[in-house]
């Protein structure tokens, strides 16, 4: 059996950047890039707010350089999918690749990340970085004055809808009942924004355009009622859903199924695993941010290895 000092599992910024502090300590890190190589960001065509790229960066070219970047300092980096795990209190950590190959590891950093959930049309797909997106955040300024729409009915739905509407000319709020899930506080807030135009009863029939969002098509599921929102982007926030799945068992997670890491910390309740990335982060869920836990993940490997050789 293959064993080496650090593994990493997932790509992305977390895993990425984990994978350049780690080498560049000599802990030669293994990483495995799993099913989507440098996570959602691949998916994305404008990054225009990660530091150091004045002039923006296409998703795409920016995973690819920070995995040259890991690479140039040693990082082995190879395709394949970790499909089980067996941790061990006092290590080593035993993962197994592909259901077939099984790597042991000092220790382990899981930067697997969340993928967002998706309503399942077809035009959604289609259009997805063509005006649809899961991120207001990390989007929305490419809309500036545009009117726009957000689906869903939880704290991230108001949430985006809220922020969205400080850029947008308006926003429209697609919910499928008559009432949201979203706690009051964020309820009040986005009612009581002038440009937030609140669907009740609505479900999103279609997304419009051949090659860029030109509107929404939705339905009134107590009417039958369909009406086209002339909008030129389309937010899906109806939650995220974090890749933990071969994890459940061994490591604490909450009831979303996010990894639980300790405060100021990206310890697990096991010894020597660390958590990085959107895997473990429920508020802020940006490429900066899981690249400074995975800057935190590395550093806290190192440690943990420094203290088991004293």
């Amino acid at each position: 059996m293959e064993h080496v000092k650090t593994l990493i599992v997932g790509s992305g910024p977390a895993g990425y950047t984990a994978a350049i502090y780690a080498s560049r300590a000599n802990l030669k890190p293994l990483l495995y890039q799993g099913p989507q190589p440098g996570g959602q960001l691949t998916i994305t065509n404008d990054v225009e707010n990660f530091p150091g790229y004045p002039k923006g960066i296409m998703g795409p070219q920016m995973m690819m350089e920070l995995q040259a970047q890991a690479e140039r300092f040693g990082t082995d980096i190879r395709n394949g999918l970790v499909t089980g795990v067996k941790f061990n209190e006092n290590g080593p950590h035993v993962a197994t690749i592909d259901e077939k190959t099984e790597i042991s590891a000092d220790t382990v950093i899981i930067s697997t990340g969340a993928s967002a959930k998706w309503l399942g049309l077809e035009s959604e797909t289609r259009l997805n970085g063509s005006g649809v997106s899961a991120c207001a955040v990390c989007d929305g300024f490419f809309y500036r004055g545009q009117e726009v729409a957000v689906v869903g009915a939880g704290d991230s739905a108001c949430e985006e809808a809220h922020y969205l509407s400080n850029l947008c000319s308006k926003v429209h709020l697609i919910v499928r009942r008559d009432e949201m899930r979203a706690s009051k506080i964020m309820q009040d807030r986005v009612i009581k924004k002038e440009n937030i135009e609140i669907h009740w009863n609505s479900n999103t029939d279609e997304v419009l355009g051949d090659d860029v969002v030109n509107g929404v098509r939705i339905i009134n599921n107590k009417t039958q009622e369909k009406t086209e929102l002339p909008v030129t982007g389309f937010f899906v926030a109806i939650g995220h859903k974090p890749n933990t799945d071969i994890f459940k068992g061994q490591l604490d997670m909450d009831d979303a199924g996010y990894l639980i890491t300790k405060s100021d910390s990206t310890k697990t309740n096991i010894k020597g695993v660390f958590a990085a990335g959107d895997v473990q982060d429920t508020v802020y869920r940006q490429a900066v941010t899981a690249a400074g836990t995975g800057c935190m993940a590395a550093l806290e490997a190192e440690r943990y290895l420094t203290e088991l050789e004293d």
